[in-house]
């Protein structure tokens, strides 16, 4: 029988399972000394399980339009900022950019507005780059199960949605407008990517906006869930936590350098198989400690706006008011705006050479279609 997460989550702290029971007392208040037995811990582990492998990617934002008002987000709704959405031949541009400097693992981002951009247009995206961006994710708004196999058969491998905070009444407050605000709908939305075919699934929380320790709770019983109920996918998880960006929001709550590395601890020693990330929004001294100590995904070089890496898209800049595009005079200086500040500016073979220097092998490629071609053909003739 099928348990709907949205009882589970309701039900926490209160009713946890025994895995949450020991997730939960990994969370609680530590020595110093607790804290390093359990860093150590997970860094074996860690090697056990991956190896020395660190996976990069580098987000590739699509566009900066979108219906919600999230209090927290910078292109959120009412914002009045610069927006544009990439032509397609603009996400060709910035994605041979970012091949360029060795990627082949990128993760397609957009704001949620179905004006400029629908299903066709992400589909179209992601055939253009599936010739030689050969690992391609998407970080867009929800979909029915149906519009994702459509994108899992024009190319696409992953599947990154964050629920941003598992608090309801956290959750109600800050979603003030658009498809965003149904929290439900949101938190059934990795079993409906698994329904569309994707196998491998990304989920997260945004750190900052309620207690620390019940959100990773709640995320920690959310990836117990999936593992029961989408069985044949691999999971990552995230824990982003707020940064500056457009509105000045002010985070909520604290979630401190050695929270953030207790909790990676937590994930790696309940959950030894689940891919960790660590995005650029963390600053370069704190990823550099956490590398080694149950993180296996990483970005570098980011950009969070349309365009970032090369410029493309910046003769269509604009403001949306109402849901209508409204012209605006700018100069060759202007840029769309970004989802939110990067902390770790560093080069993606600055982040490389820091990582060889820690005993540990960057991973740019780890998968190509051209794999299964031999097995494939085998399996055709017998």
């Amino acid at each position: 029988m099928h348990t709907a997460f949205s009882s589970i989550v309701d039900a926490l702290p209160e009713r946890k399972s025994p895995l949450m029971e020991r997730f939960a007392s990994l969370l609680e208040v530590k020595s110093p000394s607790q804290l390093e037995a359990m860093a150590q811990e997970s860094r074996l582990v860690t090697r056990r399980n991956f190896g020395r492998t660190m996976r990069l990617f580098a987000p590739l934002y699509l566009s900066n339009e979108c219906v919600n008002n999230c209090s927290y987000c910078g292109f959120s709704r009412d914002n009045p900022i610069l927006r544009v959405t990439l032509s397609v031949e603009d996400v060709i541009k910035e994605a041979r950019h970012l091949a360029s400097m060795g990627f082949r693992n990128v993760l397609l981002v957009a704001g949620e507005h179905p004006r400029f951009v629908s299903e066709g247009y992400l589909e179209e995206c992601i055939r253009a780059l599936r010739e030689w961006v050969p690992t391609i994710g998407i970080e867009v708004g929800p979909m029915e199960a149906p519009e994702y196999e459509r994108m899992v058969q024009a190319g696409c491998e992953g599947l990154v949605v964050y629920q941003e905070t598992y608090d309801r009444t956290v959750y109600e407050k800050m979603h003030t407008a658009g498809p965003k605000k149904d929290f439900d709908w949101r938190l059934a939305c990795p079993e409906r990517g698994y329904a569309g075919g994707f196998r491998r699934i990304g989920v997260g929380a945004l750190f900052g906006l309620s207690d620390w320790r019940l959100e990773a709770l709640r995320l920690a019983a959310h990836v117990e869930h999936l593992y029961k109920q989408c069985w044949k996918a691999t999971f990552t998880v995230a824990f982003p936590r707020l940064r500056p960006a457009a509105g000045d929001f002010k985070p909520l709550t604290d979630f401190p350098d050695w929270a953030l590395v207790q909790t990676v601890c937590a994930f790696r020693l309940t959950f030894p198989e689940i891919g960790i990330v660590m995005s650029t929004r963390e600053p370069a001294p704190l990823r550099d400690a956490l590398a080694p100590l149950g993180v296996t995904v990483m970005s570098a070089g980011s950009h969070t706006e349309p365009g970032g890496y090369t410029g493309a898209g910046n003769n269509d800049l604009h403001l949306t008011i109402k849901g209508r595009r409204v012209e605006q005079q700018t100069t060759c200086e202007d840029r769309a705006e970004g989802q939110f500040g990067i902390a770790d500016e560093r080069s993606p073979a600055e982040v490389a050479a820091m990582l060889k220097k820690q005993g540990l092998d960057p991973v740019w490629k780890d998968w190509d279609p051209s794999i299964l071609q031999p097995a494939l053909g085998a399996f055709a003739q017998s």
